[in-house]
């Protein structure tokens, strides 16, 4: 399923300047051209993008209570 601009940014938080840099850099899915003025983005690829975000967050979270509990990972 294709999804807009207006979408994107309300399932990710981000704004439209900060997507578009991230495209940029290689850090976020990049859009589909629909048509002259118009592009879309995969659901199934901002909502990976999403997951791994949760995902470092959660391994993070992870290692820092190892850390504290005096073990490693």
């Amino acid at each position: 399923m294709l999804i807009k601009l207006n979408e994107v940014k309300a399932r990710t938080g981000l704004s439209r300047s900060s997507i578009y840099a991230y495209i940029d850099k290689g850090l976020f899915p990049a859009q589909i051209k629909l048509g002259e003025r118009s592009v879309a983005w995969l659901d199934s690829e901002i909502e990976s993008w999403v997951n791994s975000k949760i995902n470092a967050r959660d391994a993070k979270n992870d290692e820092n209570f190892i850390n504290k509990m005096g073990g490693k990972k």
